[in-house]
């Protein structure tokens, strides 16, 4: 059984976080921190565990719990790290874009690894400090992993995107009140959207000759959560073979499938899985990926990530059912 702390403990992936960890059979979480909750019980926050869990949030830390997830806002995590005195033995997963980028894995002497099992899980195994990839960056980047591995992106690709409301976060702004996301739908960061980066880092790293643009058009839907990804590029095999060489690549993935039938969002709502599915229209390749941006896009992955890096069977705590109905 190992020992487990957040740091974070009040937004949305924690929140699923500590849902998920609660039905681990291999993890107990030693403490939440939050600072603007310290004191309070998890559940006045994280209402849907009310029963499920007696934790209040704490200002204090453990700096020799097991593995410590840090669930901070971009920028954050690398300010925390700098103040606070870890174990050499707690191994790390960030949520945020601090280390996922390769000019920015390296910091105060630890070094982080991607943390896309479905790129390279032997590496998550081996790995002490885990940047957890991106929402919209997962979804896409799934969609296109089997095409960069055999080399056969030549092309532009283009991505259009929606994700639901909690993709935002829990702080309000503008376009998070219910009253203008509601009956509403609108894009945002077109064509320079921060998850980019990681996107284009992991397609130069399976295709070292990778030189097309990825056309990025984010956008926001009127539902609260999940990522539905469109993605097409020109593809010059036939539809059974571009079925072959997604199926072949995902054979051994634990939570990615490629579906022969049109899919929706609902089918991975409340679930670690990525769903693909591939069809041909003259000389293009249209991939569709869905996703729950708080689960395989989030707090689910860094599960998934914590089971590799400790041995545990990689869908410990992850079999979940779609909120289908």
């Amino acid at each position: 059984m190992i020992k487990v702390g957040i740091i974070g403990g009040a937004g949305y992936t924690a929140g699923e976080l500590i849902r998920l960890l609660l039905n681990h059979s291999q993890a107990e979480i030693d403490f939440i921190y939050s600072t603007s909750n310290a004191g309070n019980k998890v559940s006045k926050i994280h209402q849907d565990l009310v029963g499920s869990t007696e934790l209040n949030f704490t200002s204090d830390i453990n700096p020799n719990v097991d593995v410590l997830f840090l669930c901070l806002g971009h920028g954050n995590s690398k300010a925390f790290l700098e103040k606070t005195n870890l174990s050499e033995n707690t191994k790390i997963i960030d949520l945020s874009n601090d280390f996922r980028l390769v000019a920015d894995k390296v910091f105060n002497g630890k070094s982080f690894v991607y943390g896309l099992p479905e790129l390279q899980k032997e590496a998550i195994k081996k790995a002490s400090h885990i940047a957890n990839p991106g929402c919209f960056a997962t979804a896409i980047q799934l969609a296109i992993l089997p095409l960069a591995d055999a080399n056969l992106i030549g092309d532009d690709v283009h991505v259009n995107a929606v994700t639901g409301s909690t993709g935002a976060g829990t702080s309000l702004s503008e376009t998070t009140h219910f009253t203008w996301r509601d009956n509403n739908f609108s894009h945002y960061k077109a064509f320079t959207h921060q998850h980019l980066g990681e996107i284009n880092q992991t397609a130069k790293q399976l295709q070292p000759n990778f030189s097309s643009e990825i056309i990025f058009m984010p956008n926001r839907g009127n539902f609260s959560r999940g990522i539905f990804a469109t993605v097409y590029t020109k593809y010059q095999g036939s539809i059974d073979q571009a079925k072959k060489l997604y199926k072949d690549y995902y054979k051994e993935a634990a939570f990615t499938v490629v579906s022969d039938e049109d899919i929706h969002l609902k089918q991975v709502v409340n679930t670690n899985k990525c769903i693909l599915h591939l069809m041909k229209h003259g000389d293009k390749l249209l991939i569709t990926s869905v996703i729950d941006n708080l689960l395989k896009g989030a707090s689910g992955q860094a599960i998934q990530n914590m089971n590799l890096v400790f041995g545990f069977a990689e869908t410990e705590g992850l079999n979940l059912k779609a909120n289908f109905f």
